[in-house]
């Protein structure tokens, strides 16, 4: 009897294993066929996703696009493109995915603060009449990517979580992913790029960046009501933190109230209605106030983290993570999109004189210069974001609240003075030069007298916290001479 059991218990891992084997060489045909047919492989089919599998494609790249859920994403991020972002789309033949999805031309910013108004228009006087910056439903726009997309017979969209990279001896060689119905898959590939957002399941498999949530945005959408500037974005300076206001349809506005974390009310208690309307209501444009009491009472409130998480760059043999799945910073500026496609832009380039992919100590020698190139808008985009969330929101520090009206006085005198703050806001010339030298224009056109010479000691430390940032993150080697680089010289000029 025992004997019988042994026999019955050994032909049981007999056959266990035989099974085994036989899924694992099923998995070994599908990667080898995936690896056969696709030169590269993208993680997520987002902005990033989408717009990066086009452009690679065009280029006679065969492209694998493996995104989690294909359904119409119901986002709050993603909904603001500025004209810098725009000029890219353009660049990358994208253009006309804005069209049919009842996009808004956003033609700049309106300040609000202590009852007084400014108005920044884009530098855009020179320019086609159509171009502008763009705002609208983030999930009509994916869509749209989607669809242009699929129009390439070399780009196969596969609907499917990816779990893990696989790697041999330190080597990404592809991907483990599980499609919709169930079914576990391999796919290889050259290069595999990653592109899954900043809730990125596969970063921390290499490396462990920093979060940093300071913040909550509370949303709204209000509805039929106009912004008392049409086809501008409005940001109220209250007393807490900003409120942004932005059209996303022709009969929809966005409203996004920041809330410190520690002070976040509930929204399934009553805290949040009473903190909307008690606090809030109360100091937005008086054009605004009926439709912000309807959208608190429809009860379609919802919150979202404000994350920022430094670019550590990360070297991973034939692997790239890229934008907020490497990157990302404070919502407050809007330049997420933008600053996605030019980084599109700058892969593209970095990958077209490489005809052969397999080529591993080559294509590993471009991907160290993806994160070593001097890319002027990578670290203006993290320090202004940074910067005009310090002079936005409210503090007891005197300097800080003498800084921050500062900010608008220099802003509020118009013509020349508007012009390099717009052109870093559109994402129209952001190079880090012009940021530090807007900094020190702000803080010295105002410069306190001799009766107040603490107080502006303390805004130029102030500055200084701003400025090094930008000269620690990009080296001075960097930001002031790039041309001095080797890697400035692997991009491929476009006129080429």
């Amino acid at each position: 009897m025992i004997c019988q059991c042994l026999v019955g218990a050994i032909l049981a891992s007999i056959s266990g294993l035989v099974l085994f084997y036989k899924k694992k060489m099923l998995n070994m045909e599908k990667c080898s066929i995936s690896e056969s047919a696709a030169d590269i492989i993208i993680v997520g089919a987002g902005v990033s996703g989408s717009a990066l599998a086009y452009t690679l494609a065009k280029d006679g790249r065969r492209v694998k696009l493996i995104e989690t859920d294909l359904t119409e994403p119901d986002r709050i991020s993603g909904e603001l493109l500025q004209p810098g972002g725009y000029l890219k789309l353009m660049e990358l033949g994208l253009e006309d995915c804005v069209n049919e999805i009842d996009a808004q031309q956003v033609l700049g910013y309106a300040l609000f603060k202590d009852g007084k108004t400014t108005k920044l228009s884009n530098p855009l006087q020179h320019c086609e009449s159509d171009f502008a910056g763009r705002s609208f439903h983030s999930g009509r726009f994916i869509q749209r990517m989607r669809e242009k997309s699929s129009t390439l017979s070399n780009i196969e969209l596969e609907e499917g979580t990816v779990t893990s990279l696989i790697t041999e001896k330190g080597t990404v060689k592809g991907v483990q992913y599980k499609t919709k119905k169930g079914h576990e898959l391999i796919a290889k590939a050259p290069l595999t790029i990653v592109c899954d957002g900043r809730f990125s399941n596969l970063r921390r498999s290499f490396c462990n960046p920093k979060v940093d949530i300071s913040s909550y945005c509370v949303a709204l959408i209000l509805e039929n009501c106009k912004l008392p500037y049409a086809n501008h974005g409005h940001v109220v300076l209250v007393d807490r933190s900003p409120i942004l206001f932005y059209p996303i349809s022709s009969t929809e506005i966005r409203c996004l109230i920041e809330v410190p974390k520690q002070k976040v009310p509930s929204i399934s208690k009553v805290e949040m209605s009473h903190f909307l309307k008690s606090v809030v209501a109360t100091q937005i444009p008086s054009e605004l106030y009926n439709a912000f009491i309807s959208a608190i009472d429809n009860g379609s409130i919802r919150t979202i983290p404000t994350r920022s998480m430094p670019s550590v760059p990360y070297s991973i043999p034939r692997a790239l993570f890229i934008e907020d799945a490497f990157n990302t910073r404070h919502q407050l500026t809007g330049k997420g999109m933008t600053m996605a496609l030019s980084d599109i832009v700058l892969l593209r380039d970095l990958l077209r004189p490489l005809h052969n992919l397999n080529d591993e100590s080559t294509l590993c020698k471009y991907l160290e210069s993806f994160y070593s190139l001097p890319k002027p808008t990578a670290s203006t985009r993290n320090t202004l974001a940074g910067a005009l969330y310090k002079v936005s929101s409210v503090s007891s520090d005197p300097a800080k609240r003498k800084t921050r009206q500062a900010c608008f006085d220099y802003l509020s005198l118009g013509g020349v003075f508007n012009n390099g703050p717009i052109a870093l806001l559109s994402g129209m010339n952001p190079q880090p030069m012009n940021l530090i030298q807007l900094i020190f224009s702000v803080l010295l056109l105002p410069f306190p007298s001799f009766k107040h010479l603490l107080l502006g000691a303390r805004l130029i430390s102030g500055a200084s916290n701003i400025i090094f940032p930008i000269l620690n993150s990009r080296r001075v080697r960097r930001v002031l001479f790039p041309v001095t680089l080797s890697a400035y010289y692997r991009v491929r000029p476009v006129n080429l």
